[in-house]
Parts: C-alpha cells; structure tokens; sequence
C-alpha cells in the first residue's frame, strides 16, 4: 500500500510549503531542512500513514539542537543516491528517481 509521511515539529504538523527551506521526501519519508536557523531547534517526529490500511504510525521524537561553538566541521561535497538496481514502470506511467546534494 502507498504511503504518506509528515513531520511534527514541536508537536505541530510542520507546513513543509511554508518554508522553501524544508522538503520531505514522500519516497523515503526523510525530512531535509536547508540552511538550519535557530528557529529550527526542538523535536522532530515522522508520521507514517496509509489510507489504504487506515492505520498511521509516529516514530521517536529526534532533538535538533545547535552547536554552541558554531562549528560544524568541513564536508566534502558527495551525492546520495538511493535507487533500486532495477525499477520497473508500466509503459505510459511517470517514474521519480530522486537524488540530493549535500555539501559545505
């Protein structure tokens, strides 16, 4: 059955279309958060739906703190992929593959 996922920030349902900064990814469920800001600080939690089985589901909450020192070290630029060795699609269907950047 096909999924749906959501954040709650702070026990609010983060409007992930309010802030450009902000992206989940209904492929994985993960949450992106460009360029964190202070206001970014407190609990994150995913929701996991499926209408088709009626049922959802809430992970742990997961702590984003800032560092004090401000430092957060180098990264060296990489791109995550995440695909199946084969995907296989209906002819005339759309398919989605994503790919991120990450890097400072």
């Amino acid at each position: 059955p096909a999924l749906s996922y959501m954040w709650i920030f702070n026990n609010n349902t983060l409007d992930v279309g309010a802030d450009s900064r902000r992206f989940v990814s209904q492929a994985t469920g993960n949450l992106y958060l460009a360029k964190v800001e202070p206001w970014d600080v407190g609990n994150y939690t995913c929701a996991v739906s499926s209408a088709q089985a009626q049922r959802r589901a809430w992970g742990p909450p997961t702590a984003l703190t800032l560092r004090g020192d401000g430092v957060m070290g180098e990264y060296e630029p990489k791109i995550e992929v995440r695909f199946p060795e084969t995907t296989y699609a209906a002819e005339g269907s759309s398919v989605r593959l994503e790919c991120f950047a990450l890097g400072k």
